[in-house]
C-alpha cells in the first residue's frame, strides 16, 4: 500500500489491510504483474477450449444438474451471461454498502490469483466500480452457500454487463445508465466467466469480514463494561490474577487476566479491604468466560484470512500444470461452522453480562435494590434487567446451527450444501443484541459506582465514566429509560476502549 492505493493480489489480505482500505477509502489497482498473471491464465484457458474433444464444466457444459448439456462455441458467451441474470435471484433486505464493498474488493482479490480464467477488464471493472463508488444492489437471502454464493453474487455483478440497479451518488440508478455516463461498454463475458463471477464464497466472507473487526471491538468493550461492573460490585482482584492464569494458560483467559489487572490499577475500590471472600461466578470467571469468546474469535479469524486469500470458484485453472479441475473449493462448510462457533462464542458474552447486571440490582454489598435510592416509589434499574434478559434469550434462538441444516438443490446434483450465508448474516442479529446488553450494563455499573462514592475506581476507568456521564447522567429518580439505552449504545460504539 502506498499513496492511498491498495494493489490488489499483490500480497494476502489481513483485517488491518482491509480496515485500512475502508476506513482510508483507498484506490484498488492491479500490478502489472498481477495483469500478466489473470491474462496468462485466460490465454490458456482460450487455447485449451480450442484444443479440447471432451466437454469442460461450466465453460462448455450447463451448469449443476444441466452439466451433460453441451454448449457450441458460439453460444459460450450467451451462456455466462444467462447464469448471471438467472442467478440473480437474492431477496429480503438490501446489503448495507460495506457489505457489498467487501464483496467486491474480495472477488476481485480471489480472481487476481490467476486460477479463475477471467478477462482482465473483468476484473478492472469491478475495481472501477469500487473506487467510483457505484454499488450493486444485493439482498440478503438466497444463499445456499454451496456452489458458492450463487444468487447475491449475481445480483452484485448484473451491473458488469449492464442489467440491474446500483447506488451512486445516493441515488438508486440503472446500472446502464450509470455506464454510460462513464463511457463504459457492458463487460462481454467469455467462456466460463460468469461462473467465476458467480461461485465464490465472497457473500459469507465479507459478511464474516465485517463481524470479525465487529468482534475484536465487543470483545475488548465487554471487559471495559465488566471491570466497571466488577467495581461497582465491590468485587475481588484475586481472580484475575496472573499466577492463577499461568497454571491454565488458555491464552484468552491470560490476555483478559491482563487487561483487567491494567484497567484496575490504581483503582481504591478493588485494593480496600472486602468482607467477602468469593464473587458470583459472572464476576469471579470472566478470565475463563470472556477468555473463551477471545480465543473463539482468534480461531475463526484464523479460518476466514485462510478463506479471503483463497480461489473458490469452480471449475479451477491450473496453466502451469495443464489442468482443469471441478472440485468443491466453493463448498461453505468451513466458514458455516467457524460462524456458528462465533455466534455461540458472542452470545455468552451477552449472557454473563446479563447476569452482573442481575447481581448488581439485587441490593447486594450495600448497593440499593434496583440501584435506586428510593426503591418502591422509583423502579429504578429493575426493567432494564428485563431488556437484556430478553436479548439473551433472543441471541440463544441465534445460536442454533445453521451449518447443521442442508437441503439438496438442483435436482439432487447439489445434494449437500453448507447454509454458511445463514450462518454469516444471523451473526449481526446477535452483536446487535450484544450491544444493547453491554450498554444496559454499562448504565447499571456506573450508576452502581455512585454509590461507592467519594472512593475511586482507577483513572482509566474514572476517565471513561467522567466521558459517559457527559452523555447519560446518574439517575436520582425514576426517568423514561430507553432514550438513555440508545444513548449509551451510540456512545459506546463511537468509542475505542
Amino acid at each position: 500500500m502506498s499513496h492511498n492505493v491498495y494493489y490488489v493480489g499483490s500480497a494476502p489480505l489481513t483485517f488491518e489491510s482491509i480496515e485500512q482500505i475502508l476506513t482510508e477509502n483507498m484506490r484498488l489497482e492491479l500490478k502489472p504483474e498481477v495483469v500478466e498473471r489473470i491474462r496468462n491464465c485466460r490465454n490458456y484457458l482460450d487455447k485449451k477450449i480450442e484444443q479440447q474433444e471432451g466437454p469442460l464444466y461450466g465453460i462448455t457444459t450447463g451448469f449443476g444438474s444441466l452439466c451433460n448439456k453441451s454448449i457450441s462455441p458460439d453460444e459460450l458467451s450467451t451462456l455466462q451471461e444467462n447464469l448471471v441474470k438467472s442467478h440473480a435471484c437474492s431477496v429480503g433486505e438490501e446489503v448495507s454498502p460495506v457489505i457489498v464493498r467487501l464483496m467486491m474488493l474480495l472477488k476481485a482479490h480471489a480472481l487476481s490469483l490467476g486460477h479463475s480464467g477471467v478477462q482482465v477488464i473483468t476484473v478492472q471493472r469491478i475495481l472501477d466500480f469500487f473506487h467510483n463508488d457505484i454499488l450493486p444492489i444485493v439482498y440478503d437471502r438466497g444463499s445456499l452457500g454451496a456452489s458458492g454464493d450463487l444468487a447475491p453474487l449475481a445480483n452484485l455483478f448484473l451491473p458488469l454487463i449492464g442489467v440491474g440497479d446500483v447506488y451512486y451518488k445516493g441515488q438508486k440508478r440503472d446500472a446502464m445508465g450509470v455506464l454510460d455516463e462513464y463511457a463504459w461498454k457492458p463487460v462481454k463475458l467469455t467462456s466460463k466467466e460468469g461462473l467465476a463471477l458467480l461461485n465464490g464464497t465472497q457473500f459469507m466472507s465479507a459478511n464474516g469480514v465485517f463481524a470479525l473487526l465487529r468482534a475484536f471491538k465487543l470483545s475488548r468493550r465487554a471487559d471495559m463494561i465488566a471491570a466497571i461492573s466488577l467495581e461497582a460490585f465491590d468485587g475481588l482482584i484475586d481472580p484475575f490474577m496472573d499466577c492463577l492464569q499461568q497454571i491454565r494458560p488458555h491464552q484468552g483467559q491470560i490476555e483478559t487476566g491482563k487487561f483487567f489487572r491494567t484497567l484496575l490499577e490504581g483503582s481504591e475500590l478493588i485494593t480496600r479491604k472486602k468482607e467477602h471472600i468469593q464473587d458470583p461466578y459472572s464476576f469471579r470467571c470472566i478470565p475463563q468466560v470472556h477468555g473463551a469468546t477471545k480465543d473463539a474469535i482468534r480461531y475463526v479469524s484464523s479460518v476466514l484470512l485462510t478463506e479471503i486469500n483463497s480461489v473458490t470458484d469452480n471449475p479451477t485453472i491450473f496453466p502451469d500444470e495443464d489442468r482443469i479441475i471441478s472440485g468443491g473449493n466453493f463448498h461453505g462448510q468451513p466458514l458455516a461452522i467457524s460462524f456458528d462457533f462465533l455466534a455461540i462464542a458472542l452470545a455468552e458474552l451477552g449472557n454473563i453480562s446479563e447476569r452482573r447486571v442481575a447481581q448488581l440490582i439485587m441490593g447486594l454489598r450495600g448497593l440499593p435494590e434496583f440501584l435506586v435510592a428510593s426503591p418502591g416509589l422509583n423502579s429504578g434499574f429493575m426493567i432494564p434487567q428485563y431488556a437484556a434478559a430478553s436479548m439473551v434469550s433472543q441471541n440463544k434462538m441465534y445460536c442454533y446451527p445453521a451449518s447443521s441444516d442442508s437441503i439438496v438443490s438442483s435436482n439432487g446434483q447439489e445434494d449437500h450444501v453448507s447454509m454458511g450465508a445463514n450462518a454469516a448474516t444471523k451473526l449481526f442479529k446477535i452483536m446487535d443484541n450484544l450491544d444493547h446488553i453491554l450498554a444496559i450494563e454499562l448504565m447499571n455499573g456506573a450508576q452502581g459506582i455512585e454509590f461507592r462514592r467519594p472512593a475511586r475506581t482507577s483513572p482509566i476507568l474514572e476517565k471513561f465514566l467522567k466521558d459517559y456521564r457527559k452523555e447519560v447522567p446518574f439517575i436520582k429518580e425514576d426517568i423514561v429509560m430507553y432514550p438513555e439505552i440508545h444513548r449509551t449504545v451510540a456512545f459506546l460504539r463511537r468509542r475505542e476502549v
